[in-house]
């Protein structure tokens, strides 16, 4: 960001940070931001200039309500580093809400500070701040007025000769160990165990910084500079943002949990949902430990005997068990993800450890009542999915997907030697594959046939998630000839695992024309939309089915 005014003689410049290195998942987890500013003098005589960094100490207050903090701000000073540290002196150290920040400065430059502010009234203790720091640049300390969450501020001053230019560098580290997330207990972060308080993370990351630094921008440089079109380097790098928000953590143990995404003061959507989760291939390809830490849960820790995966993991991990429901796109998307996650990393050990529990995950399909019960290559039971209901019937989302497992599973059993194994996953991907092709495909894209059971004693009774209608024999949100804009959404992860197409390339190409034909709106202002809307007025956007 520049900030320039033709009137002043100073620009400024701020550059902002945080470390993300590629497969060093320790280096891109470091609780810490760097926020530089670059001052040029663009005057023809010497100009003395200053910046002030504040924050309040909100420790104790996380959005949902207060909590009386009795917070305090103390100024430190060692040889490379000067600050505030954020503390609290009323917040339980057992809670949620309770942790360090520390603001910090490489800065030697006529330091000054406040650990206090000047007590809140109509505005008086901001132009308190402004009229000490704008008379000289320097801040004069203020005594405290016991208020719960004191203001701290940070100032450094440097002398520039004309056209001369000098950064002050701030850092933001913070420390906070508890989290109970959607877990019966509270359980500890990950990041927590490598530090003793935020004080300790910016003295541990400062000598590192340039070489940190370093390391992220090789990435982003050779990330900006391919040859992608720029719609889809935005769409995948500005995304991958969300592996920095409250969306995704990780546990003292190391494993790596997930959200579907964030409300305004909690977490949506417990027990990092598979069929979600199906979507997002960032995490496998840039951190590849924490994507195999998922594996290790979905198939070592919350999968029965019988093969049947829950699609949300309770916490603490004794309860991962204790779900009890299968979705049918979730599960198999996680063995493809196993099978990516094994290919990347050449991890042996890894696949030895959980091949037979991803078996079991698939010969899961199988059993009575459930989604391919005879056998066939093609998924005719019902279907609980990522849009939360149960489709019934044979339909090409969970068909695909189910494709997509037999061919990884397929894969995946030769490397084992289980021959025998991978040629039932192969007869039964070539049946349900030309079974798709002939009888879901209408010329111009794949369509559901609803097949409804005779009776519930049909349907297998943790396929069902409770979330269609009321009457299960006769269920309402099908597809049945509409056009689903996710109906290929199991091929897309096959092409990202190297599995080749699934079905006719010719009908997938169709597919996605029709896609854009019929469920594309350049103006949504003359479309009415009950649910979920996403977009609105003269907006455009993708129609889920049309």
């Amino acid at each position: 960001v520049n900030l320039h005014h033709s009137d002043l003689p100073v620009s400024v410049k701020i550059k902002g940070f945080n470390p993300l290195v590629p497969a060093d998942a320790e280096k891109s987890g470091i609780p810490i931001a760097f926020l530089a500013f670059e001052l040029t003098n663009n005057a023809d005589q010497n100009v003395d200039a200053a910046i002030s960094f504040s924050m309040q100490n909100f420790i104790g207050d996380d959005g949902r309500f207060g909590v009386s903090a009795l917070n305090k701000n103390e100024y430190r000073q060692n040889e490379d580093l000067r600050g505030i540290y954020l503390y609290s002196e009323g917040v339980d150290k057992a809670s949620e809400q309770w942790g360090t920040i520390a603001i910090t400065t490489t800065s030697t430059d006529h330091i000054s500070y406040r650990t206090n502010w000047k007590k809140q009234h109509w505005g008086s203790s901001i132009l308190d701040f402004w009229d000490d720091f704008s008379e000289d640049g320097m801040l004069d300390e203020r005594p405290s007025t016991g208020e719960d969450r004191p203001m701290a501020s940070l100032a450094s001053k440097v002398k520039l000769s004309p056209g001369e230019k000098k950064e002050i560098e701030f850092m933001i580290s913070w420390h906070f160990p508890n989290r109970k997330a959607w877990s019966a207990a509270i359980l500890q972060n990950y990041y927590t165990s490598k530090y003793m308080d935020a004080w300790d993370v910016a003295r541990k990351t400062i000598p590192a910084a340039t070489a940190l630094e370093e390391e992220t921008l090789v990435f982003l440089t050779a990330f900006m500079d391919s040859d992608l079109p720029d719609v889809v380097k935005e769409a995948a790098l500005f995304n991958i943002s969300t592996l920095r928000t409250q969306t995704c953590f990780r546990t003292e143990d190391g494993y790596f949990y997930t959200w579907e995404g964030c409300n305004d003061n909690t977490g949506c959507c417990f027990g990092s949902c598979t069929h979600v989760w199906n979507y997002e291939h960032a995490t496998g390809h840039l951190f590849g430990e924490l994507a195999q830490k998922k594996r290790d849960i979905e198939f070592g820790l919350a999968t029965y005997d019988d093969g049947l995966m829950n699609f949300r993991v309770r916490l603490p991990l004794e309860n991962s068990l204790t779900f009890g429901r299968a979705a049918a796109d979730g599960q198999m998307g996680a063995i493809m993800k196993m099978y990516r996650d094994w290919q990347l990393s050449g991890n042996n050990e890894m696949l030895a450890r959980l091949y037979p529990n991803v078996k079991k995950a698939l010969q899961f399909c199988w059993i009575p009542g459930g989604w391919d019960a005879n056998r066939d290559g093609v998924m005719e039971g019902v279907q609980h999915n990522t849009m939360d209901v149960e489709y019934y019937g044979p339909n090409p989302q969970m068909g695909i997907w189910y494709l997509g497992a037999l061919r990884a599973m397929e894969e995946m059993a030769r490397y084992k030697g289980e021959e025998d194994f991978a040629r039932q996953c192969q007869a039964l991907y070539e049946n349900g594959r030309n079974w798709l092709d002939e009888n879901l495909f209408n010329g111009e894209y794949y369509i559901h046939q609803i097949q409804l059971p005779d009776n519930m004693d049909d349907i297998h009774p943790n396929l069902m998630a409770g979330m269609g209608g009321d009457n299960r024999l006769d269920p309402e949100y099908q597809l049945g000839e509409g056009c689903l804009v996710d109906q290929l959404v199991g091929q897309y992860v096959a092409h990202i695992c190297g599995l080749g197409y699934l079905v006719d390339p010719a009908n997938l190409k169709a597919t996605l024309n029709s896609i854009m034909k019929y469920n594309y709106k350049d103006d949504l202002s003359d479309h009415f939309n009950c649910f979920r809307s996403y977009a609105l007025g003269d907006e455009a956007a993708l129609l889920m089915a049309s």
